[in-house]
């Protein structure tokens, strides 16, 4: 029967599901295809048209009747494209995919229940253009796509014959799928039609068939193909060993047995005996290797399991990696230390600026251990902001002792298997990270980067950071228990070197068992003596620059390091560094003619506006404003305390994001203010007749601790007798009740941030005056330190001397 004939014939339900193919250029009447630039376009929903694949489709909306009705009409083609959603009732342009087929109406058929069915074939695919029109049915401007056809391809056959055999295969595992299916299938001569035939039936989603369409090379397009039938034939030989499991009644044991008996059999006659050889090879591998004594007996009872075991058993694949493990951990391997402590303090000196007492620490240790010959290693902590070299000192330490290094992210950490290790009884199970790093290592005395020790989490998988506990004890971990590995482990020689930007949110306990070093952030003299040693000579080379093609001086870089960069650290700064360096790379590529020394001028042009104006912190502002300063896990900072007056009955408003200990300190301070009212010349009654309002500008950053403690009282008294805070003066310090002035933390962070403010005059607590010793005194010079004992001698330095003209008139607070 020609195609003619069948379309001639009426369709009745018992008619078989796949429809007849014709080729996709040609049309019922052999003539080549025209296809207008034009196209009314009908929305399927839920289907994908593919070229040369025949469809029946019930037609129900009315926009798509209309442009069927229409297209029948003229010219019988109309471009069919999938909808994105299938919910979507009235689908508009948007709503449709851009890649579609043009589609040759070959009949219409007026159904009983009203509703119309349309017999269409796809021809060609094509994409949308442009939308014409939207009523009373889309139109719009298309363009046909071609096949990337592969030319005299043996592999590209190999893979359609591939493709038709699964395809068989699946018709036959599938009682669903007729069987005149399979007659349709080896009819089909033509690679193109063939994979469009498979692929509009295969048993995949709708956007998984569009992605299908949209391929252009037929290559990818048949691989594609392949894949997902070998999918699909994976899930029906599944479900069918099932059901063929479910009907034996046969005992598994015996069923095993059996099995395993015709496998070494099989085995015996092919030579091949895979379990033999495997443990031949560990027992090898354990012969070359000190295993400690409870190791060795933990190998020979596993090795004596293995050899019972089936090779194709689940469990053995899990002894036979545990095994491995075992043999694969550097058991008694040390390196070698390098005992020339001379060399190992200019290998840190070059690797890092400054940092004087890590360095020191490390030698301390290098020398106690050249003398002693034996010692637990310390387990030290390195504690500062971020971008103070903290994790790269630690490959510094590993190459100045000659050791290997080793590096875990402990930050986000949350499940305490990650330490310890997964017990062999789970699915997956693995030893913990310690153990695996030292199997990576090759060596039992690395030097150990334990990165982020402060940003552990906990939830209900465990406390990683109570794990640590034994890690970090140097009474303990020369007998490290992994779960997974169920042996004891000496992690005494191991140097462990912990980072943190905070030592808050560490575990008393963990805290205690290390040796805390803080690395403080850099001052301006600093860093300007790093980017000249250590981040210029980088960015060169990351840019493929020589020196002579780009020179900053001292100047420049102070004034980039001022103005663009606001960090306790230097990664900014080196970012910023990079924008100059591609900005000259740019003009060297280009040939320009250029000045290789940067000027001062220039970095607005390379970098933009400057970021950072100190000149906010050191001008002169209105009664009750002061400057304090403020620590952070990121380095010092500068912070500015607002208040203000209104008529009312001494209620107190606090805003600004504060924690309960600066609420605390606020609550004092008022306090203490009223208590000693007469003696700051304010009158005590004035405190029941007004509101105060205290504020902490950048509301959106939490804020908290007692160090603002005096900042807050200079702003109320400021503010109650109308004198001014000093210019240039900023200070920190917690206040008590009675008005003494106690030591607060994070001094140098602190006197760096107010030194890059321009601050000149620093009030603080007399017994602070021994950290403020510790710092090179180059680094703080042109900065005057105020040390004083209570609140009567911060109030004399800071307030000025004089009442503002036009200040606030107590009196209008008076009650009528």
């Amino acid at each position: 029967m020609d195609i003619k004939e069948f379309l001639s014939q009426p369709i009745s339900d018992e008619e078989v599901e796949f429809l007849p193919i014709l080729p996709e250029e040609e049309g019922a009447d052999g003539k080549k295809l025209d296809v207008p630039e034009v196209l009314p376009i009908l929305p399927l929903r839920n289907t994908i048209l593919f070229p040369g694949v025949v469809l029946p489709i019930t037609i129900g909306r009315d926009k798509s009747i209309t442009a069927v009705k229409e297209a029948y009409k003229a010219n019988k083609l109309i471009g069919v494209v999938g909808q994105t959603d299938g919910n979507i009732e009235e689908p508009e342009f948007k709503d449709i995919f851009t890649i579609g087929t043009v589609a040759q109406i070959m009949r219409m058929i007026k159904m009983p229940d009203g509703s119309t069915t349309a017999i269409i074939q796809g021809r060609v695919r094509f994409v949308v253009r442009e939308l014409v029109q939207s009523e009373p049915y889309m139109k719009a401007k298309v363009e046909l796509l071609q096949d990337t056809m592969p030319v005299e391809d043996k592999e590209f056959d190999a893979l359609v014959l591939s493709i038709k055999d699964l395809a068989a295969e699946i018709i036959k595992l599938n009682p669903q799928i007729p069987s005149e299916a399979s007659i349709v299938l080896r009819n089909i001569a033509n690679p193109v039609t063939l994979t469009h035939f498979i692929s509009s039936n295969l048993n995949i989603s709708t956007i998984e068939k569009q992605r299908l369409l949209e391929v252009a090379d037929m290559r990818v397009r048949v691989q594609s193909v392949l894949e997902y039938l070998n999918k699909e034939l994976q899930m029906l030989q599944m479900k069918s060993d099932i059901q063929n499991k479910v009907k034996q009644d046969i005992d598994k044991q015996q069923r095993d047995f059996f099995l395993s008996q015709q496998l070494k059999t099989i085995q015996e006659e092919l030579g091949m005996h895979g379990a033999d050889k495997d443990i031949q090879r560990l027992k090898d591998k354990m012969s070359k290797l000190t295993l400690p004594e409870k190791a060795k007996e933990q190998v020979d009872k596993e090795l004596e399991k293995l050899q019972r075991m089936n090779p194709a058993a689940a469990e053995y694949s899990v002894v036979l990696n545990y095994v491995d493990l075992i043999l694969d951990l550097p058991w008694g391997i040390y390196t070698k230390d390098d005992f020339n402590i001379k060399k190992a303090s200019k290998v840190l000196s070059d690797d890092h600026f400054g940092l004087d007492k890590v360095k020191d620490r490390i030698l301390e240790y290098l020398a106690v251990l050249k003398l002693k010959g034996d010692l637990k290693s310390p387990i030290l902590c390195l504690v500062g902001p971020p971008g103070v070299g903290k994790t790269s000192l630690g490959q510094s330490i590993a190459k100045a002792l000659g050791r290997k290094y080793v590096r875990i992210a402990l930050g986000g950490l949350h499940d305490e298997a990650e330490i310890r290790g997964h017990r062999k009884t789970y699915i997956g199970a693995m030893p913990g990270r310690i153990i695996q790093s030292l199997k990576k290592a090759k060596s039992s005395n690395p030097v150990f980067i334990l990165d982020e020790v402060d940003k552990i989490g906990a939830d209900y998988k465990g406390d990683p950071s109570s794990a640590l506990l034994e890690v970090l004890d140097p009474e303990q971990n020369h007998a490290f228990y992994d779960n997974y590995l169920e042996l004891e482990y000496d992690l005494s020689k191991v140097l462990f070197i912990a980072t943190a930007n905070s030592l808050q949110t560490i575990q008393p306990a963990l805290r205690d068992r290390m040796e805390i070093i803080p690395i403080e952030g850099y001052s301006i003299e600093e860093k300007l003596q790093i980017a000249k040693k250590h981040l210029l000579p980088k960015q060169l080379s990351n840019h493929g620059l020589k020196a002579k093609q780009v020179q900053l001086s001292d100047k420049v870089l102070e004034r980039l390091i001022e103005e663009y960069t606001k960090e306790s650290g230097v990664r900014e700064l080196d970012r910023q560094l990079a924008s100059v360096m591609r900005n000259v790379a740019k003009k060297v590529a280009l040939n320009e003619k250029y000045n290789p020394n940067v000027k001062e001028e220039e970095l607005s042009k390379i970098l933009g506006p400057e970021k950072f104006d100190k000149s906010i912190y050191t001008e002169e502002n209105i009664p009750g404003v002061s400057v304090g300063l403020a620590w952070t896990p990121v380095g010092g900072d500068i912070l500015f305390i607002e208040s203000t007056l209104s008529k009312g009955n001494g209620a107190i408003t606090l805003t600004g994001n504060l924690g309960d200990v600066m609420k605390e300190s606020a609550s004092t301070a008022v306090t203490f203010l009223k208590a000693n009212a007469q003696k700051l010349g304010i009158d005590p009654d004035v405190f029941s007749k007004v509101n105060v309002h205290l504020h902490f500008p950048e509301g959106a950053v939490p804020k908290d601790g007692p160090s603002a403690g005096i900042t807050i009282l200079t702003s109320l008294a400021s503010l109650f007798t109308q004198r001014k805070v000093k210019p240039y003066l900023a200070m920190t310090g917690e206040i008590t009740l009675r008005g003494r002035v106690m030591p607060v933390g994070g001094i140098k962070e602190k006197i760096l941030a107010a030194k890059r403010a321009g601050i000149k005059d620093i009030i603080m607590c007399e017994k602070n005056k021994k950290d403020v010793a510790q710092i090179n005194p180059d680094y703080i010079k042109n900065i005057r330190f105020h040390y004083v004992k209570n609140m009567d001698e911060v109030v004399e330095l800071a307030l000025q001397k004089n009442r503002v003209k036009n200040g606030i008139d107590f009196s209008q607070f008076e009650k009528k």
